[in-house]
């Protein structure tokens, strides 16, 4: 995976395959800590101290189509490279937390990609979900909590072309207004 966004992607589909209700993903850039930190935090069936030890090594997956897995293990990769880790935390039948971080600055750091994109793709192709984004620059905070929306709602679905033009702006504004104010 080229982008960091795509991992984000990978890692909130592995917490719906763990049957989870409720998912948080937030990215934070850091200028003065140079830092970037994404986290995605589910309420999924977890995993025991053992599966969560092995899912970075690159031959060890609990899929059945594939005998590896390369998600976590590469982005692990990346991570280190870039003066960075990648932790797991999980508990049984709690869920899973993930939290991986980069040097910002390092010249080997992956692009961020199309953050808002990724949002938008995972809320509208996964409604059963409660899905929380934050994306923090320095100080400021761009937050998108879909339950609000979707009680609003009620039963008009999120792909309804008004519903999906909101969603698309609201994400992407919020987004793009951060990434343009952020000073580094």
């Amino acid at each position: 995976m080229r982008e960091l966004s795509l991992h984000l992607l990978d890692i909130a589909e592995n917490s719906i395959a763990a049957k989870a209700k409720n998912i948080t993903i937030q990215v934070e850039e850091d200028g003065r800590k140079d830092t970037l930190t994404m986290l995605v935090k589910d309420d999924g069936v977890g995993m025991s101290p053992e599966v969560a030890a092995r899912v970075t090594d690159a031959f060890y997956t609990t899929r059945t189509t594939r005998k590896v897995g390369l998600g976590l293990p590469l982005l692990k990769l990346a991570a280190e490279e870039c003066n960075g880790f990648l932790k797991v935390e999980s508990i049984e039948g709690k869920g899973t937390s993930i939290t991986v971080q980069f040097k910002r600055s390092h010249i080997d750091r992956m692009p961020l990609g199309d953050l808002a994109s990724t949002y938008l793709s995972l809320l509208i192709t996964n409604p059963q979900v409660h899905w929380h984004f934050l994306y923090i620059v320095n100080d400021q905070v761009f937050d998108f909590d879909d339950q609000p929306v979707k009680e609003c709602l009620e039963d008009v679905s999120l792909t309804e072309p008004d519903v999906l033009a909101f969603l698309r702006e609201t994400i992407q504004s919020g987004v793009k207004d951060l990434q343009t104010s952020g000073s580094f």
